[in-house]
């Protein structure tokens, strides 16, 4: 069973930068893709980015790209989102995600990951 936490979260002023980490154990880090996603009351969950086992591919939703920034570091088992130029619209609980796969790439659907950590809150004033 992979157990998987997030963690960086807080309140922040739009324009201000923070950093979320998230680990997971009880597999081998380098076998998981990974996965960011948000979901602010009253909406549905959805991606922030995900990053492959290597992470050499990822993708990003819409709303933050060219803002926010994934990269995981196999070694220390972690995975790492980047956040900057934050704005209220960025105001919701991050999810960090994971699941097995054997290929090079990530998923988009939340419905694809296995294994989920309880949340870290993220709230931007303006």
């Amino acid at each position: 069973q992979v157990q998987v936490a997030e963690s960086g979260g807080g309140f922040v002023q739009a324009g201000e930068s923070l950093r979320l980490s998230c680990t997971a154990s009880g597999m081998t880090f380098d076998d998981l893709t990974m996965g960011w996603f948000r979901q602010a009351p009253g909406k549905e969950r959805e991606l922030v980015s995900c990053v492959s086992r290597s992470g050499s591919n990822s993708l990003y939703g819409e709303s933050v790209e060219g803002r926010f920034s994934i990269s995981r570091d196999n070694a220390k088992s972690t995975l790492y989102l980047q956040m900057n130029s934050l704005v209220p619209e960025d105001t919701a609980m991050y999810y960090c995600a994971a699941v097995k796969t054997l290929g090079p790439w990530c998923y988009k659907s939340s419905y694809e990951y296995d294994y989920w950590g309880q949340g870290t809150q993220v709230t931007v004033s303006s």
